[in-house]
């Protein structure tokens, strides 16, 4: 059951050291377990930014939890294309190139569809683990954060929002 919540994204919470409340209205309301046509659909009402930062979050969030096994492997693989892009938009090249070195551990581009990327992992058996680790060597610093939130503030105009969205 969805609950409609009213946000706010404005300056001060641009301004805050913390990404994630800018994020807020594209997080609940990008749907990544419905499948592609619904995550697209769902996106329509958000900028470029919105969405790659939302792609930034999903990916940093699982691979430092499980790996980039974890990543794909989860609903949250559907981000994929727009994790690679999100990279290079923040300006992180070496992340974006372990985002894009990990789609080549597949026999063909991972699947936006969670059942037939479960079915690629399967049959692929990727090892990610050397870009796990280089990962989760570079997120030891405060750069991966501090770039996303330069990227944040750089772009406000596209974060600001004001409105109902449904948490669900």
């Amino acid at each position: 059951m969805s609950e409609q919540i009213f946000l706010h994204v404005g300056d001060f919470e641009i301004d805050g050291d913390d990404y994630f409340p800018v994020i807020r209205p594209v997080f609940y309301s990008a749907s990544i377990y419905d499948g592609p046509e619904k995550y697209e659909s769902n996106l329509r009402a958000f900028s470029k930014q919105q969405r790659l930062s939302l792609a930034y979050h999903w990916y940093l969030s699982e691979v430092n939890n499980g790996g980039h096994d974890q990543f794909y492997s989860n609903s949250t693989g559907i981000v994929w294309p727009d994790a690679f892009e999100a990279f290079s938009a923040i300006d992180l090249p070496y992340v974006s190139r372990i985002t894009g070195f990990s789609d080549r551990r597949f026999s063909e581009l991972p699947s936006l569809d969670h059942d037939e990327r479960w079915k690629q992992m399967e049959k692929d058996e990727p090892d990610f683990e050397d870009l796990d680790n280089q990962l989760f060597d570079f997120a030891k610093s405060d750069e991966i954060d501090r770039k996303a939130i330069d990227f944040i503030r750089a772009n406000r105009s596209n974060f600001y929002f004001e409105g109902f969205i449904n948490k669900g």
